[in-house]
């Protein structure tokens, strides 16, 4: 059996009492288009591979197999609080929260941007799926503010962006870059013309850690990108250029020790 291989932040595991992950696409059972650790209980994956799949990730963060709070994510800005995982029924929502030790706050992305927070002090953890959408919609400010009401400080906060896609492998619309624009002029500075008339290639990590950082939090990001990297990361975007009917995803999961 191969090994479980996520990506893990320093500044997270300096963290007393706070165990996260960015887990990568090996050391799982899943095969064909899926194959490796596919997380997303949303995909055409046989569902009981994929539940395999989330067990072995719960073992990694020594926590109960039903103790992965995920909600259905909906690229919403929504945020919310739990003390409590979900098998059926999962909430809509786009960032989770909690101060329940023992209960690991799962986020699933195949290029979207896996954000994990952590106020150790607090005792109060959070992680958001932050796409263009819920970056712009504001989907990590949400999540920050839901920390705040279990006690944690901005000024104590981490908050660590794991792998999602890269600016040269991030081909937008005509459609972009207005919505950004609409908020701040400024934000023209993380799109670039690319060699189609009226596209351009977004930078997903600059603006969701430089948005982080005027949350007022310690933000930084672990520099890995989902479509370059096939042997280790699920993408959306790689799948969709390559005509395949479905993808998988990975987990980022961050959990207080109990």
């Amino acid at each position: 059996m191969s090994q479980l291989t996520p990506v893990q932040s320093s500044e997270l595991c300096n963290m007393k009492g706070i165990e996260h992950a960015f887990f990568t696409r090996k050391g799982g059972v899943s095969n064909g288009i899926y194959e490796g650790l596919n997380a997303g209980l949303g995909s055409g994956d046989d569902r009981a591979l994929v539940v395999e799949n989330r067990n072995r990730m719960a073992n990694f963060l020594n926590v109960a197999h039903d103790k992965i709070a995920s909600p259905y994510q909906v690229h919403s800005p929504d945020a919310i609080v739990t003390s409590h995982a979900w098998q059926d029924n999962r909430p809509q929502a786009d960032g989770v929260v909690t101060n329940t030790p023992g209960l690991a706050l799962g986020i699933v992305t195949a290029d979207c941007g896996p954000v994990l927070f952590a106020d150790a002090d607090a005792g109060v953890i959070g992680a958001c799926h932050a796409g263009w959408k819920g970056a712009v919609g504001g989907v990590m400010e949400n999540t920050i503010a839901h920390m705040e009401t279990l006690g944690a400080k901005r000024k104590n906060t981490v908050a660590i962006l794991g792998p999602c896609i890269s600016q040269e492998n991030y081909e937008v619309g005509p459609v972009f870059p207005n919505p950004f624009l609409q908020l701040d002029a400024e934000n023209a500075r993380y799109f670039v013309p690319s060699k189609k008339t009226d596209h351009h290639m977004f930078d997903l990590t600059g603006y969701i850690v430089d948005r982080l950082a005027k949350a007022d939090v310690q933000s930084g990001t672990v520099s890995r990108c989902t479509y370059a990297e096939e042997d280790n990361f699920y993408s959306y975007r790689r799948t969709t250029h390559r005509n395949e009917p479905d993808y998988g995803r990975q987990l980022s999961a961050i959990v207080l020790q109990a």
